[in-house]
């Protein structure tokens, strides 16, 4: 019972650091997987044990290995049926002939660099006993690795399953994990016969079942799909079964002498790929297998992750040599063979560093390895070094090489051809409206439109939704999802934009995108749109004083535009304009906002609020502004009002006069940049004392115009008075 106990605390802290530190490694743009796997080495001797050995060999006892290992075993069988299960037909459809020739490629110089390799490694850091012929093929499998579920889900993140270079990795990533699977089961096969010949026994037998899944498996297979189309859904007792049959399968080619997750891996591949039933399994199976049952594989493999074994520098010259014959064996096998296939250098270099990616599946090999006998402990430790580097660099390569300004470009879609097909240069003036909800943000994007649309200055309007995926892993992270996900999201967008005015409908263009950071995404979108503006939902926090906790603090912080924040009031009515101004950048901003509203809209009128304290001189700020606004033709001007009062409380005043207004624009406050939890104490208290709705404006850069197009006859500069 006590070592019960024990596994049971140590679950807890397995699962708690696993997810901290995944977290932190997301937050700096890294698969979540990364930090998971580098919780598991923290636990084990290489941090842990090394820090207070002795709270470390209480905690994680040998007698409790046993039982951490069969959950990582029983993780493992699903998460290779969840793998099989999500390899998707459609991902062999794309440039199917140039996929083949450079996976095969991929995998044959890495190979066959790691069996030259192997020359070096077997007499120095080999086991006794084992025999070259399963060391070398082990050691070729390992280099020839590429994580097709962690390629996925940087695929998806970085918006490429739509393009050229996405579709190509995807296909190249599913021909290479079918080919070095197979490769593996005979590096297991002559691991366990001790050579070729004793293998071919067990190669036959693998052959054959293989064959029997994909054609008797499939067919009643088959039949489940039917009995789950007249049900409609997915019963505990069909589960049951499909578990069962996962489990089964495992056990068979374990029993054949390669190893249960090859068994499961397949029974995943023979499922049909009903997009309904898929969705469903995976999604009822994923979130036990990801949260509990593969973070007690990381531990695992962690505990036995000796990072200290590398205690001399001929050890670490021997790991760095592992680690570049495995980069440069997949990225020069992929990128010669793209470009013998045709493909520009530049897609050639940003496939090589996908098909870089190793993650989790190398870290299965290494395992399967390690307990066979194959690899000892010192080659297992640096072989889980390079499977961290090799991922670690795979996103911020793939920046360098292929941006995502070029992505753009390259998007095939359906999406990217409407926007492509656009000259974005007959509309000079953007406005980018992130949108949360679409059925709750009409009032956001109805602002957008009355601010941007005119007939004297094309404009355009892009509602933005971006599809934040929680979790690595999830079925929702693979591209056939991904796409589902944003053709659902973009048709939501269709139905907000379809009641607006039908004038205004051909201005706006949607634009959805999967994202695992909102606010950053949206600054890099607003960069690569060339936005003039960003217009942005806010409303109070509901647990939090913070007014800039969330995601609109962020993109008031990052964006490299100017942004306005709206907080809606609920009024639909936009012909009267309030603007409190003061001598500062933002208001600046505000000012120039309403006055764009009052050029576009001929019954809106304007009232220009100074508040001056009592005892206070008035300045010549008021002058500055006439002489401005003699500048507006008579048929604007006429609708302005400059009213000056002296209040003690400014704050008070403006919120009275904003009781006979529809909207009521201000600048943030001088603490902004001070206070960077707050919108600053002036407009955070307009945010929740306002009587109209409110828009609140953040001014990037004084360069950026957003009148001098409209009326560049008579407004050649944007009002920046100052006091």
């Amino acid at each position: 019972m006590h070592t019960v106990i024990l596994v049971l605390v140590e679950v807890l802290i397995v699962i708690g650091l696993s997810r901290l530190v995944g977290l932190g490694f997301k937050s700096i743009k890294q698969p979540l997987v990364i930090g998971e796997i580098v919780a598991g080495i923290m636990l084990g001797p290489s941090l842990f044990g090394l820090l207070a050995p002795d709270v470390a060999a209480t905690l994680f006892p040998p007698e409790t290995l046993p039982f951490l290992n069969v959950l990582s075993q029983i993780g493992l069988i699903f998460f290779m049926f969840l793998i099989g299960l999500e390899l998707n037909p459609k991902y062999l459809s794309g440039q199917l002939e140039v996929a083949v020739l450079t996976s095969h490629v991929s995998i044959l110089v890495p190979f066959s660099l790691g069996t030259v390799l192997a020359l070096l490694l077997y007499p120095l850091v080999s086991n006794a006993g084992v025999s070259f012929t399963a060391f070398a093929l082990f050691l070729g499998a390992a280099m020839s690795i590429t994580a097709f579920p962690v390629l996925a889900r940087i695929i998806t993140e970085n918006n490429l399953q739509g393009t050229r270079l996405g579709t190509l990795a995807l296909t190249c990533a599913a021909v290479d994990d079918v080919t070095a699977w197979c490769l593996l089961a005979v590096a297991i096969a002559v691991a366990r016969t001790g050579n070729i010949i004793g293998a071919f026994p067990t190669i036959i037998e693998s052959a054959v079942y293989i064959g029997f899944m994909l054609t008797v498996g499939r067919w009643f297979l088959k039949r489940l799909v039917v009995h789950y189309r007249r049900a409609g859904r997915l019963s505990q007792f069909v589960l049951a079964g499909i578990y069962v049959a996962v489990v089964a399968s495992a056990l068979i080619t374990e029993l054949i002498g390669i190893h249960l997750i090859f068994g499961a891996f397949l029974l995943g591949a023979a499922m049909p790929k009903d997009a309904d039933l898929v969705r469903e399994l995976a999604i009822k199976t994923e979130d036990f297998v990801l949260i509990f049952l593969l973070p007690v594989f990381f531990a695992y493999s962690g505990l036995r992750t000796q990072i200290g074994l590398l205690n001399r520098p001929e050890l670490w010259l021997l790991c760095a040599a592992v680690l570049l014959v495995a980069i440069a064996g997949k990225y020069i096998g992929t990128y010669t063979a793209a470009r013998v296939s045709g493909i520009h250098k530049r897609e050639a270099s940003a496939l090589g560093w996908l098909m870089n990616t190793r993650g989790l599946t190398e870290l299965i090999v290494l395992n399967i390895g390690l307990e066979l006998g194959v690899i000892s402990p010192l080659l297992f430790t640096m072989l889980v070094i390079m499977a961290l580097v090799t991922t670690f660099m795979t996103s911020p390569l793939l920046e360098w090489t292929y941006p995502k300004k070029l992505i753009k470009l390259d998007v095939v879609e359906a999406e990217a051809e409407t926007e492509t097909s656009l000259d974005v240069t007959a509309y000079p003036y953007r406005i980018l409206v992130p949108v949360a909800n679409p059925s709750t943000q009409k009032g956001l994007l109805q602002l957008a439109v009355a601010i941007a649309l005119n007939y004297r200055q094309p404009a355009i309007v892009n509602p933005l939704s971006l599809i934040e995926l929680e979790e690595d892993y999830g079925f929702e992270s693979t591209p056939t999802e991904a796409n589902r996900l944003i053709a659902q999201r973009r048709q939501k967008l269709e139905e907000l934009i379809s009641t607006l005015e039908p004038a205004t409908q051909s201005f706006v263009h949607p634009i959805v995108r999967i994202s695992s950071n909102v606010a950053r995404e949206t600054a890099q979108i607003a960069k690569n749109e060339s936005a003039d503006l960003i217009i942005v939902g806010w409303h109070r926090p509901a647990f939090s004083n913070n007014r800039l906790g969330g995601r609109v603090g962020q993109i008031l912080g990052t964006a490299p535009v100017d942004v306005a924040v709206f907080v809606d009031k609920g009024g639909e009515r936009l012909e009267s304009i309030l603007v409190p101004y003061s001598a500062n950048i933002h208001d600046d901003l505000a000012l120039t906002l309403a006055l764009r509203l009052l050029i576009n809209r001929d019954t809106c009128t304007l009232q220009i609020l100074q508040v001056i304290p009592q005892q206070h001189i008035q300045d010549e700020l008021s002058y500055e502004l006439h002489a401005m606004i003699e500048q507006l033709p008579q048929s604007v001007s006429d609708r302005i009002q400059i009213t000056i009062i002296q209040a003690p409380e400014p704050i008070q005043a403006v919120v009275a006069a904003s009781e006979t207004v529809d909207l009521t624009i201000a600048g943030t406050s001088r603490a902004w940049g001070i206070e960077r939890q707050t919108l600053g104490r002036y407009t955070d208290e307009l945010a929740i004392q306002c009587r109209s709705s409110l828009l609140i404006t953040r001014r990037y850069s004084q360069l950026a115009s957003h009148l001098t197009s409209v009326l560049p006859e008579v407004i050649h500069q944007e009002p920046t008075v100052r006091n």
